[in-house]
């Protein structure tokens, strides 16, 4: 038995792709895929938490639990703390977030990102990042950036090239190598449900303001955050109408 737990936030607005989560993919609701993400890793609390009653239907047509949170969380975060109040989970317990439109994320990503917080009894959340090697991510601001300590907590996030080496960005072309310490951040998250309680009485931060990244006031208010480095691809998620087409392709091909 897995000794952590899974929520998967699935809201119905976006601004653009509305409805996200119920978009067939190769016959299935994406949820459903991301759904069966869950169930493979062997977890046995696996919620689905949603805004929206077509959503709640979903799930149920295909036997997922489900509950339905309030309308107005800022993020899956708030949402997730919603849920492990309502179940009365347990200080010490471990919950993955596995967002609604990752259809491909692999397995192992999951357990991963469960495992920076079982291991790492100091941290309250938990995460993964991957080495940049092309100087045109750095400089992309959708491309988040992540500063490591020497123990593998995360000391800061941005959208800017951080940190910044004059030597290797000279003129903004240079390539990455993996000795240069730039990450990428892959936003999965890991909480320990003791930390969700305290985030529930956090008040947004000017960082986390600026920067568009609710990460940073877990930062900003001292709480520790375990990166776990990998070098696979995290799988392919569901922002835009092109990444429907890109994305059923490679379920079909799983098929």
């Amino acid at each position: 038995m897995s000794d952590y737990k899974i929520v998967i936030p699935a809201r119905y607005g976006s601004s653009r792709l509305p409805g996200k989560p119920l978009i067939d993919l190769a016959g299935k609701p994406m949820i459903q895929h991301v759904y069966e993400r869950a169930v493979a890793t062997g977890v046995k609390d696996i919620v689905i938490a949603t805004d929206d009653a077509r959503i709640m239907a979903a799930a149920k047509g295909f036997g997922a639990p489900v509950m339905m949170t309030s309308p107005n969380h800022e993020n899956g975060t708030e949402r997730i703390a919603e849920v492990a109040r309502e179940m009365n989970w347990q200080d010490s317990d471990v919950i993955v977030n596995l967002q609604g439109d990752e259809p491909l994320i692999p397995r192992e990503l999951i357990e991963l990102t469960a495992q920076g917080l079982l291991q790492n009894p100091q941290a309250g959340m938990s995460s993964l990042c991957t080495a940049i090697t092309q100087a045109s991510d750095a400089f992309d601001p959708n491309v988040v950036k992540a500063v490591l300590d020497n123990q593998g907590f995360a000391l800061y996030f941005s959208r800017a090239p951080i940190p910044w080496d004059r030597e290797l960005y000279k003129e903004g072309q240079a390539n990455i190598t993996q000795q240069s310490a730039v990450y990428r951040h892959i936003g999965m998250y890991g909480y320990r449900v003791s930390f969700l309680k305290q985030y529930e009485e956090m008040e947004m931060t000017a960082l986390e303001q600026a920067e568009c990244l609710e990460q940073l006031r877990a930062l900003s208010y001292g709480v520790k955050i375990h990166m776990s480095v990998i070098d696979q691809p995290p799988g392919h998620g569901v922002d835009t109408s092109e990444d429907v087409k890109r994305v059923e392709a490679l379920l079909s091909n799983l098929a």
